[in-house]
């Protein structure tokens, strides 16, 4: 290690955004005024969650939720590049992906009220066209062409964490490991020139442990699962990962998907939208796209095989090393 690293010290702030916790780690030199930095990270991410959350009546997404169809309405340009990433991202997995299932979202108890038969019921029947299908865009608007409720919640965080490293680098930060509620973007390398280092945790709800250990340089993971936000229903368990054809929680699905991109918000929906198409069918369309992703798939005994998909996973199988865990 240089003599230059050493004289660096260890920062790490934190603090709260969409019901979870951010994080950034990054290293600086001795007498840092660390304070405008926390703000202005934690400014970032109200303001992503001041346009896109779904919990608050009052943002900007809720706003365009409430326009009537065919309205052109203003939307912010942070919220206006998630929406067109979104659209983008679900026609590309033919749907897979698709920010229009507020109302089951909301049905099945996953926003900011409980399950509801009756919605649930309606959200199983109503016709369906995909987001990417009846967005428009014209310049700083966009408008509905057919009724559709919008839920950024698996893109959302993603783009919280892109806007974390670009707060930082606005504060001359190069490298850094940020995250929002283990979506991760690592810019640069550590001060002794490694890679961060990420574990992608195995996918069991009653503990947090890793099932193997991830380098990163300049690139974002984000994890989707069926392990950590659910809902019981007379008895059963439902993960919060929407099958866009049924307006309903995914039946059968991997336990978890983790992606590899170039921005969080990328990683965060493909990892989405491969939950959806489940292990065939995803991964022949990662391949198609050039994605690194990682299935972790359950067998009998419940324990987690992994199928890798893409150079990082598949064909340098040192780029990640198997912790052992299930």
């Amino acid at each position: 290690m240089s003599k230059m690293s050493t004289e660096l010290v260890r920062v790490a702030l934190n603090g709260p955004t969409m019901g979870t916790r951010w994080s950034a780690l990054f290293f600086a030199k001795p007498g840092v005024d660390a304070d405008p930095i926390r703000a202005a990270l934690q400014a970032a991410v109200d303001d992503v969650d001041g346009q896109m959350s779904t919990w608050k009546p009052d943002s900007d997404l809720m706003r365009l939720n409430a326009a009537p169809v065919g309205q052109w309405v203003p939307v912010p340009a942070r919220l206006r590049h998630v929406v067109r990433l979104g659209v983008e991202i679900g026609r590309a997995s033919g749907g897979a992906f698709d920010i229009g299932m507020g109302d089951a979202v909301t049905a099945w108890g996953f926003g900011p009220g409980t399950a509801a038969p009756d919605a649930i019921r309606a959200a199983l029947e109503a016709p369906r066209r995909p987001a990417h299908e009846v967005l428009e865009f014209d310049g700083a608007q966009v408008r509905k062409a057919a009724p559709v409720a919008l839920d950024l919640n698996g893109i959302a965080k993603g783009y919280g964490v892109d806007r974390l490293a670009e707060t930082l680098h606005e504060h001359g930060i190069g490298a850094a490991l940020v995250g929002i509620d283990g979506e991760m973007r690592a810019t640069g390398l550590r001060p002794d020139l490694e890679a961060w280092t990420i574990a992608v945790e195995a996918p069991d709800p009653g503990l947090r442990t890793p099932h193997s250990i991830l380098a990163l340089q300049d690139a974002a993971v984000a994890t989707s699962g069926d392990y950590r936000h659910w809902v019981e229903l007379r008895g059963r368990r439902l993960s919060h990962i929407m099958d866009p054809r049924r307006g309903a929680p995914l039946i059968a699905s991997p336990a978890s998907v983790t992606v590899v991109a170039r921005t969080c918000a990328e990683a965060d929906a493909w990892a989405t939208a491969l939950m959806v198409l489940g292990p065939e069918r995803g991964a022949a369309l990662a391949r198609k796209h050039g994605l690194d992703a990682l299935f972790l798939l359950r067998d009998e005994d419940r324990n987690a095989r992994g199928v890798g998909v893409g150079r990082l996973f598949s064909e340098e199988p040192a780029a990640i090393a198997s912790t052992g865990g299930r």
